[in-house]
């Protein structure tokens, strides 16, 4: 007979598999055992006769010798390491990517877009204020706490090739940059399907035959930069307001249905049109805001969940300094008079 103890492991051909022993008493003829089974975590409490206490075996406790490769172990530590990181470090992207952000970058990423449960909001700094350098941490972000996997960047023509760069030097993340010759390679197929981080310009994704494709097509998240390019227009009639919806902004519309998160980046939001911006904001919340009055309300009372804006006069170092010089702007009037003077005469 073993000397049986709260803590132990046994077995015995009346339980269904090991069991730790919670408790044992010994009553008048036979022995209350309280157990529970290790596969289930089911609970037992089996009536034993003396005879049968001679039945229990008790399962060896020591620790099991594993061997195999000590690199392969190490590699499958760090890597539940680095997907359970952002758990321990909200700001996981500034750690594993190659930037100094500063402190309204910061902001931007942190206290505003990765607040929101659905990422769908405008970065409308003025120019020079590091917008990719924005966009970049929020992907980055969202990669480390698996919420994207598939990512489209729209961006004009000639900044194709600056965001791929930096996106692969700053962020270590490939993109594959889309044009026409990509989809000739891929005749038959879903050009978006086979490349899951793309870039594309917005001029190339408003054609007829491209925008089909988009819509058969899923992303996780959409990054627009120089956004303001998807425009629309109202005007007047006799008979009702109509809108006049340009290409861009049609494949904007195409973007917005066929993506979860979508951020805009544009130093210039506002074209002096109310409707025009209301109509721009509708791509990233439709009917967000319904009529203009309470876009103007929200903006005024600085309680605007869509969009942040910063000039260049509100951006500091963390010391406090201005990152920027003043602007002072002065009109010359002697020196515009001589230049329509010229233009006359000429």
């Amino acid at each position: 007979m073993h000397d049986l103890s709260e803590g132990q492991v046994i077995q015995a051909g009346f339980l269904d598999g090991p069991a730790e022993i919670k408790n044992i008493e010994e009553r008048s003829g036979y022995y209350q055992l309280e157990v529970v089974l290790q596969e289930d975590d089911e609970y037992r409490t089996p009536r034993l006769r003396p005879h049968q206490l001679g039945e229990i075996e008790l399962v060896d406790q020591s620790p099991e010798v594993r061997t195999g490769n000590p690199e392969e172990f190490f590699l499958g530590v760090e890597a539940h390491r680095i997907r359970l990181a952002h758990q321990f470090d909200p700001m996981l992207a500034v750690s594993v990517s190659q930037v100094d952000p500063l402190p309204h970058q910061m902001e931007a990423v942190y206290n505003h877009a990765l607040q929101m449960p659905r990422l769908r909001f405008m970065i409308a700094d003025d120019a020079g204020a590091g917008k990719t350098i924005m966009a970049g941490l929020i992907l980055k972000e969202m990669q480390q706490r698996g919420l994207v996997e598939r990512v489209l960047v729209v961006s004009p023509g000639h900044l194709k090739y600056q965001w791929k760069r930096e996106m692969k030097e700053r962020f270590h993340t490939d993109f594959t940059l889309v044009n026409r010759d990509v989809v000739r390679s891929h005749w038959g197929e879903n050009v978006w399907e086979e490349h899951p981080k793309a870039i594309a310009s917005i001029d190339f994704l408003k054609q007829d035959d491209i925008m089909k494709t988009l819509q058969g097509s899923r992303w996780d998240l959409v990054i627009a930069d120089e956004a303001h390019k998807m425009s629309a227009y109202a005007y007047e009639t006799e008979e009702r307001t109509k809108i006049d919806k340009t290409q861009r902004y049609q494949a904007g519309e195409v973007l917005s249905e066929q993506t979860e998160h979508m951020l805009f980046l544009t130093a210039t939001p506002h074209k002096g049109d109310e409707e025009n911006f209301r109509l721009f904001l509708n791509l990233l919340r439709e009917d967000f805001f319904a009529e203009q009055e309470q876009l103007k309300e929200a903006v005024e009372a600085d309680e605007n969940p869509l969009f942040i804006r910063r000039l260049k006069e509100d951006m500091r170092k963390f010391n406090g300094d201005p990152i920027f010089p003043p602007r002072n702007v002065q009109i010359k009037s002697r020196t515009l008079c001589n230049w329509r003077s010229a233009r006359i005469q000429g």
